[in-house]
């Protein structure tokens, strides 16, 4: 009997590790989460290691304990990336067919993605992904797939996400150290948008949001294909601080009270109960009204959702996404009353992004909106195993100091 495939995936995102280990289920496009772990890393900001001995030790903790509950090894692992040093933008490529047999062939749509992505870019950056929007053939446009057909002119246009090459080689670097692979380093945006939003919200247009704790990342899909990235450096850890200096208490008791208790709109609130917590040192008791809360709670989601239209507003692109209105995901988003704020400052109709049971079985606690991006890696590599995402994505190489590792070991070998 063959032993079975395991995947890996390990978000490493705003503050906290998180590993999700699963296996490709063979009669379906489903993928079997086996186990996995969160844990809260000081050693990661926004995205971007700010110590690499202590993000290595959460992320050695984080893929232990997932490899524990899963009851499973691994060694390589998918990477979930984000943060401000992302960077991204659109471009097009053009190939002429020289030969007699104008039949495209898989040669030519590389040739021309290569094209495309042949840009000037500074030394210490590099292309993370070359996403196809569309390709034209003799320049009629709307060709999805041009392998097969005939033609003279083949061309494309490409959403283009380039890294801090430093800020990569860390993460990479850190996850070397806690002893694991980097298979492939990957946008958290665009795995967990593969995943989250559906097939006619591409077509039509819509916005997706993953509302992390220290970044935000958007995402504007229109005519299949994502138009617009940008990563934000605000967070609903905002709305923690604000919390914990309002109510003088630990950023731990702010973010517990904020998720049993907080409120994001107006129209939630029922009543005004008292809420019991403990100030700063950990014993005093105190206590502070529901209103109170959401006296503190409400300015800081108004700027966040402000800036976010605004930036919707200055990419052009805010046409695009109203039919299809707004996905929301991330773990911000599972505040009582964010959805109703969102569609109340973004004007359009804004729906919680979580995993469509028919991708995944998985326990009810991983479906959840937090680890969106850690199950959007696994699809991922359900994708690139099937020649989906993979055929779609022109990924980096690993960078020249782990080539040299790996390849000194395969000449001792």
């Amino acid at each position: 009997m063959a032993k079975p495939e395991i995947v890996a995936g390990l978000d490493m995102g705003s503050g906290r590790v998180t590993c999700l280990i699963g296996t490709p289920e063979n009669d379906s496009q489903r993928v079997k989460v086996l186990g996995g772990s969160s844990v809260v890393c000081r050693g990661i900001k926004g995205g971007v290691v700010i110590n690499i001995q202590e993000t290595a030790r959460a992320v050695t903790r984080a893929v232990e304990e997932a490899e524990a509950a899963a009851g499973v090894t691994v060694t390589g692992l998918y990477l979930g990336v984000r943060g401000t040093h992302l960077q991204s933008f659109n471009n097009r490529g053009a190939f002429n067919i020289a030969r007699t047999d104008k039949e495209i062939t898989p040669d030519d749509v590389s040739a021309v993605v290569g094209n495309a992505k042949a840009i000037p870019l500074s030394t210490d950056r590099e292309i993370l992904h070359v996403v196809p929007q569309g390709f034209s053939l003799d320049r009629q446009k709307g060709v999805p797939h041009p392998v097969g057909m005939e033609g003279s002119l083949l061309e494309v246009e490409v959403h283009i996400v380039t890294a801090s090459t430093a800020h990569l080689n860390n993460l990479v670097k850190t996850v070397a150290q806690a002893g694991f692979e980097v298979i492939e380093p990957v946008y958290g945006l665009l795995a967990a948008g593969e995943m989250l939003v559906t097939p006619e919200e591409k077509d039509l247009g819509s916005l997706l949001i993953d509302f992390g704790g220290q970044s935000v990342s958007l995402g504007v899909y229109s005519e299949g294909s994502i138009r617009y990235s940008k990563e934000l450096a605000i967070g609903s850890d905002f709305i923690t601080r604000d919390l914990a200096v309002g109510l003088r208490t630990s950023l731990a008791t702010a973010e517990r009270i904020k998720m049993e208790h907080g409120i994001a709109h107006p129209s939630l609130l029922n009543g005004d109960a008292e809420i019991e917590f403990h100030g700063v040192d950990g014993r005093t008791p105190s206590r502070v009204k529901t209103s109170t809360m959401m006296g503190i709670i409400l300015p800081r989601v108004e700027e966040i959702f402000s800036v976010i239209a605004e930036e919707l507003q200055s990419s052009s692109y805010a046409d695009l996404v109203v039919p299809g209105g707004a996905v929301l995901t991330g773990g911000g988003s599972l505040m009582r009353g964010t959805l109703a704020a969102a569609e109340q400052i973004l004007g359009m109709p804004v729906r919680l992004g979580m995993a469509h049971p028919d991708l995944f079985t998985a326990d009810e606690p991983w479906l959840n909106p937090t680890y969106a991006t850690a199950l959007g890696l696994l699809h991922f590599s359900r994708q690139a195993r099937w020649g989906g995402v993979a055929s779609r994505l022109a990924l980096r190489k690993k960078p020249m100091w782990m080539r040299r590792i790996t390849q000194v070991f395969e000449d001792l070998f």
